[in-house]
């Protein structure tokens, strides 16, 4: 049952600016911290896209604006094979929306919960394909903070992709990040020695840190150290010192070396770098361009007969959902009916910080941004070829000048 399916005609208008109205919204298929996730249609392409909404009061109320929208400046400049990537962002009076790539084979946290057994020649695969997409988030300056099983979505055909990028931060030249952030059973320790006030900073190697929690569970079914969110900052410095991950008979040599040198408390020692990786004589039989291009067939395939994630999500849409993402555009036209242009009324304060939402809010189009560097470059080709065809007519005579190498 689809939410709100429509029958009516491609959206035709003469506008740059996509909107809701030009996606047909299909089904519920997720929820996190900072709002809901669709499948949706683009009614002129016909492709099919994940669409996150996000009530704008409710970001409000919860301080969470200034995550979203750092999350939107951050995603519309980075496009890579294994990062969920980024197409529209637009907003109504209600919400704000971000319109992703589509991933129909379920993140991971839902297949470990499924008592899926990942083989180690799988998990070496997604650590190769995380650690090109941590490669190039470094080439932007970028610590993401957040990876885990959940925040690693699987395609059809097996390939990780990462995403969600609302507390990632951006570190300046050498500088390090202060500010605490993550999910505690899979951050670093280093981010700890900041809850207990010492302030040394850290930068990329925390995601590393990271990615050998996530595919130590992924091996195991389980976690190498026991916490939870609620363990306090002191208690988990001292269970990474005093407790020794156990690394099963049944896993390689090698593959347990890898995932020691992930998971070592000295930053300096701790692989931090795709280089690092990549110079591994684990890694040696590794075609990295195969692996970039996803010529490298994964060893676990998501079930293409059913959707992977928990059907609940649009039961409660349907029925449970106050303002259901299907009957939006009765509802605001009401709404505007019933209080003019305005909507409801809000206190002052609250009004102001909703309209500084409504003017911060960074409205992107991937497809428009494409077309326009393919213009730039297109004319700055031709503008290229005509000037070396006048160089050509002027050079025709002169005796080309010798240059010493070296």
């Amino acid at each position: 049952m689809g939410l709100g399916q429509s029958s009516k005609a491609p959206v035709t208008e003469d506008t740059d600016e996509v909107n809701f109205d030009h996606f047909q919204i299909l089904r519920a298929i997720g929820k996190g911290s900072f709002g809901k996730v669709c499948i949706v249609q683009k009614k002129d392409t016909k492709k099919m896209y994940a669409m996150k909404y996000m009530n704008k009061l409710k970001c409000v109320e919860r301080n969470e604006v200034r995550n979203v929208l750092k999350e939107l400046q951050i995603m519309q400049n980075l496009e890579h094979p294994f990062l969920v990537n980024f197409w529209y962002s637009f907003q109504d009076e209600e919400d704000m929306f971000m319109v992703v790539d589509l991933l129909l084979g379920g993140d991971l946290r839902y297949h470990l919960q499924q008592n899926v057994h990942f083989s180690e020649s799988t998990v070496k695969l997604y650590i190769c394909e995380l650690a090109l997409a941590l490669g190039y988030l470094r080439t932007k300056r970028i610590i993401h903070r957040d990876i885990k099983p959940d925040n690693i979505l699987l395609d059809e055909h097996g390939h990780v992709h990462l995403t969600d990028f609302n507390i990632a931060a951006i570190v300046k030249d050498d500088l390090k990040a202060t500010s605490i952030a993550g999910t505690k059973p899979y951050m670093a320790p280093e981010l700890f020695q900041s809850f207990e006030g010492s302030h040394p900073g850290y930068s990329f190697s925390v995601d590393w840190w990271s990615l050998g929690i996530t595919a130590y569970e992924l091996l195991r079914g389980q976690r190498p150290y026991v916490m939870k969110s609620s363990t306090p900052a002191n208690e988990i410095l001292q269970t990474f010192h005093k407790v020794h991950p156990s690394y099963p008979a049944a896993w390689s040599l090698e593959m347990k070396s890898l995932l020691r040198k992930l998971l070592c408390l000295d930053v300096q020692k701790r692989i931090s770098c795709l280089a690092e990786l990549q110079d591994l004589d684990y890694m040696s039989d590794v075609n990295w361009d195969a692996v970039l291009s996803k010529q490298v067939p994964p060893g676990f395939i998501p079930n293409r007969r059913r959707l992977n994630c928990d059907p609940t999500f649009e039961l409660e849409e349907m029925i449970l959902e106050s303002k259901p993402l299907h009957k939006k555009k009765k509802r605001l036209a009401r709404k505007t009916k019933e209080h003019g242009s305005d909507g409801s009324p809000q206190n002052g304060q609250l009004q102001q910080r909703l309209d500084n939402v409504q003017r911060d809010f960074i409205v992107f189009n991937r497809e428009k941004s494409r077309k326009a560097v393919a213009d730039t470059e297109s004319s700055e080709l031709s503008t290229s070829e005509k000037n070396k065809a006048i160089e050509d007519g002027q050079n025709n005579n002169i005796e080309p000048a010798a240059y010493l190498s070296g």
